[in-house]
C-alpha cells in the first residue's frame, strides 16, 4: 500500500507541474491526492500503526481488547487530528487575512496605493510598484498581494507590453517580500508554527537577501521600459454626496490598522502561546469596529455606497487555500507511511549538504509549484534540539533557526520566480496579461537567476556576521 500511496502522490505532483498543459486545476489535484491518500492509509491502518505507532497505540488501547475499531479511533484521534489541527490553523489565518483585505478594499485603501504609484516617469512607477508589492506581501499572502497590485497596475498603465514587464516585477517583489516574514507566505507561516524558526531571527536573516533578490531584477527589468509610460486617463469616481465619500485619512487609518495589526501577530503568539489565526482575528475585529465607527454615515444613509469587493480575488485566494490544504494532507500522509524518512536518509547519504539541497529545491521550484515543494522540504527533517550529543555541523543546520529553514524558504520563493508556473502569483500574471512561458524565459528568468545568486551570497554574509 505504501507504493500505491507514493505513486498516487507522485502522479499528483506531476499533474500539478503540468497544470499549464493539462488545464487541470492544481487545487483539485492536491485535494484529490490528499483525501484519497488518507483513505488508502486507513484501509491498511493496522500495519502502519503496529509498525510506526505501536507504543502510542498500546498506551491508547489500555485495558481494552485489540480491534479494528480501536485502530481507526487511534488514527482519527492521535494521528489525523494532530496533522489537521496545524493545517486548519493556517487555513483559518489565510481566511482571516482575506477578510481583512475585503475590509481594506471597501474603504478604498488600494485606491490610495494606485494614487501613489501613478506617474509618467517609468522609474517612479517601477520602484513604487515594487516597494508596495514587497511591503504588502510581507503582511499578506503572496497571491493576494500580487492580484491586488496587478489590479493597481491595470488602473495605471494602458500599454500591454509595459504591463507584462511591470507585472513580472510585481510577481518577483511579492514572492521575495513574502519570504522574509513569518506571516508573509504560507511556507514561512508553516515553518514558524512548526517551531523551526523564531520571527525576529527569521526576519533579520532574510530581509537583506530578499531585498537584493527584488532590487536586482527590478532594476534590470526597468531598463527595458521607456522613459515615460502610456498611462490611462485618471477617472474620478462620483459619490452620492459627502456621506458616501471615503476620505484620505480614513484610507490611511484603515491601511495602517490592517497592515500594522498583522505585524502584531507574532507578538500575540509570543505573549499568549495561542495560534496565529487568533491574533489575525483580533486585528479583523478591531478593523470591523473602526469601520463601523468611521463609516457610520455611509451605513445609515438612504443609498449607502456598496462595498467594492473583488470577486475574482476572493476566488483565486480560495483556490490557493484549497491547494495548500490538499498539499498539506498529501505531505502528512507521506510522513505517516515513512516515505519522508526514506527521502531524508537518501539526502543525508548522497547529498549531505544543505546548500546543494536549497539550490536543487530552488531550481525544481521553477517548474513545480514552490508551495508544494517547500512544504515537502520542511517536512523531510524534524526540528532538532540544539546542544544534543553527537551534533555535527551538518545537523546544526536543522535546529531552531538553523540555516536549512532559512535557505529552503528563500530558495523556494525566489527560485519559484524563475518561471511563471513556479508560483501562484506567476499564474495570476499569466491569466491577467496573457504572459507565455517562452516570453518570461526570454525577458525575465536570467534576471531572477542573477538576483537569486546575489541574495544567497548576501545571506551567507549576514549569517556569518550574525553567528
Amino acid at each position: 500500500m505504501t507504493i500505491a500511496i507514493v505513486t498516487l502522490m507522485l502522479l499528483g505532483y506531476l499533474l500539478i507541474c503540468t497544470e499549464h498543459i493539462t488545464r487541470i486545476n492544481k487545487a483539485t489535484v492536491a485535494l484529490f491526492c490528499g483525501v484519497w491518500g488518507w483513505v488508502l492509509y486507513i484501509c491498511v491502518g493496522p500495519y502502519y500503526i503496529e509498525t510506526l505507532h505501536d507504543a502510542g497505540f498500546q498506551e491508547f488501547l489500555g485495558s481494552r481488547d485489540y480491534s479494528i475499531r480501536a485502530v481507526n479511533e487511534f488514527i482519527r484521534q492521535e494521528v489525523f487530528n494532530s496533522h489537521i489541527a496545524q493545517l486548519t490553523s493556517i487555513v483559518m489565518y489565510l481566511l482571516t487575512t482575506m477578510a481583512i483585505v475585503d475590509v481594506l478594499s471597501s474603504n478604498g485603501c488600494f485606491d490610495f496605493v494606485a494614487k501613489i504609484c501613478r506617474s509618467r516617469s517609468s522609474w517612479q512607477v517601477v520602484w513604487m510598484l515594487a516597494l508596495c508589492s514587497f511591503g504588502l506581501s510581507a503582511n499578506l499572502d503572496n497571491l493576494t498581494s500580487a492580484v491586488v497590485m496587478l489590479m493597481v497596475m491595470n488602473q495605471i498603465v494602458v500599454n500591454h507590453r509595459q504591463r507584462m514587464l511591470l507585472g513580472a516585477i510585481i510577481v518577483i517583489a511579492t514572492n521575495c517580500g513574502g519570504c522574509f516574514t513569518v506571516i508573509g507566505d504560507v511556507t514561512s507561516l508553516l515553518v514558524w508554527t512548526r517551531g523551526a524558526v523564531t520571527p525576529t531571527n527569521f526576519t533579520s536573516a532574510l530581509v537583506l537577501p530578499a531585498l537584493f533578490a527584488t532590487i536586482i531584477p527590478t532594476y534590470l527589468i526597468g531598463r527595458q521600459l521607456p522613459a515615460h509610460l502610456d498611462l490611462k486617463r485618471s477617472s474620478v469616481m462620483m459619490f452620492r454626496g459627502d456621506d458616501s465619500d471615503v476620505k484620505l485619512w480614513q484610507q490611511l487609518l484603515m491601511l495602517t490598522l490592517g497592515m500594522g495589526g498583522l505585524w502584531f501577530v507574532p507578538t500575540f503568539r509570543w505573549l499568549t502561546g495561542l495560534p496565529p489565526f487568533l491574533g489575525a482575528l483580533c486585528v479583523l475585529g478591531v478593523l470591523w469596529v473602526v469601520n463601523e465607527v468611521i463609516n457610520r454615515k455611509r451605513i445609515l444613509s438612504d443609498q449607502p455606497l456598496q462595498a467594492r469587493t473583488n470577486r475574482s480575488l476572493q476566488y483565486e485566494v480560495m483556490q490557493m487555500i484549497m491547494f495548500f490544504l490538499g498539499i498539506g494532507l498529501s505531505v502528512d500522509i507521506l510522513i505517516e507511511v515513512g516515505a519522508m524518512d526514506s527521502v531524508r536518509a537518501w539526502c543525508d547519504h548522497h547529498i549531505h549538504n544543505i546548500y546543494i539541497m536549497s539550490l536543487v529545491l530552488g531550481v525544481v521550484s521553477a517548474v513545480m509549484d514552490n508551495v508544494a515543494l517547500v512544504i515537502s522540504g520542511i517536512s523531510i527533517y524534524p526540528v532538532l534540539e540544539e546542544g544534543a550529543s553527537g551534533m555535527t555541523t551538518y545537523l546544526q543546520s536543522f535546529v531552531e533557526n538553523g540555516q536549512y529553514w532559512h535557505l529552503i524558504t528563500l530558495s523556494g520563493c525566489v527560485g519559484g520566480c524563475l518561471l511563471p508556473i513556479g508560483n501562484t502569483a506567476g499564474y495570476a500574471l499569466m491569466k491577467a496579461e496573457d504572459v507565455t512561458i517562452w516570453w518570461y524565459v526570454k525577458h525575465i528568468t536570467w534576471k531572477v537567476l542573477l538576483g537569486w545568486f546575489v541574495s544567497l551570497g548576501v545571506y551567507f554574509l549576514v549569517d556569518y556576521f550574525l553567528r
